[in-house]
């Protein structure tokens, strides 16, 4: 009896030295490879047209008296309205007028280095429309009013992409994707394989003008952390 006991407690210390073995190696493979990760950044770009445009054309005088100024602004305003109304905005956008600004050139002067003319006064006309691609177009026009005698003080046309969030998920999907096929070839040149994802960011978004007005260059950078295994 004493015979099969001592066989039966030998084999239970058996199985238990093989089921520890396991622990110390799954242990010491844990050890291993837990610092066995590789960072890659994944790259997304895409060019788009952008949705809204708001156009300002400015115009300024200067004189001595503020009611001559005042009539002929609006006469150059008249002209910039008739400027875009003969070149179809009606059905392309929206046109405002802004208030009159008027600057005292005479109210913070010292010494005797008084300014040629008293007044200085401006008006913008504004233009909000979604076809950036008219807009960028007719800006190419503008010399026409020239011919009206009509020097704009400033022509700026800010563009922007209002639909990223809409574009959002497509991206980020695609920045993955390249950080996945980076990672990969890392792994593959290591001798290695990747195994799950350890760290993940919400990735780098960024909106930038391209080479035409009216397009956009939209990208997107992720960085994500990948273990890497045998």
């Amino acid at each position: 009896m004493q015979k099969y006991e001592k066989i039966i407690v030998a084999a239970i210390v058996a199985v238990g030295l093989w089921a520890l073995g396991l622990c110390i190696k799954g242990g010491i493979d844990n050890f291993t490879n837990k610092d066995r990760r590789v960072t890659v950044k994944g790259l997304a770009e895409k060019e788009v047209d952008a949705d809204k445009v708001i156009w300002t054309l400015s115009v300024q005088e200067s004189g001595n008296e503020l009611k001559p100024l005042f009539n002929v602004i609006n006469g150059k305003v008249e002209i910039i309205k008739a400027f875009l109304e003969k070149n179809g905005i009606k059905d392309k956008g929206t046109v405002t007028v802004a208030t009159f600004e008027v600057n005292d050139n005479l109210a913070n002067v010292w010494g005797d280095n008084k300014p040629l003319y008293h007044y200085t006064v401006g008006r913008s006309v504004k233009v909000t429309s979604n076809d950036t691609k008219f807009i960028s177009e007719l800006r190419l026009k503008v010399d026409e009013l020239i011919d009206q005698n009509v020097i704009l003080q400033s022509d700026y046309a800010d563009y922007d992409y209002t639909q990223f969030q809409q574009l959002k998920p497509e991206m980020m999907a695609e920045a993955i994707a390249n950080a996945e096929k980076t990672a990969s070839q890392f792994a593959e040149n290591s001798h290695s394989t990747i195994n799950k994802i350890v760290e993940a960011g919400q990735g780098e978004f960024s909106i930038e003008s391209a080479d035409i007005p009216y397009k956009k260059k939209v990208r997107v950078v992720s960085t994500i952390t990948y273990s890497l295994k045998d």
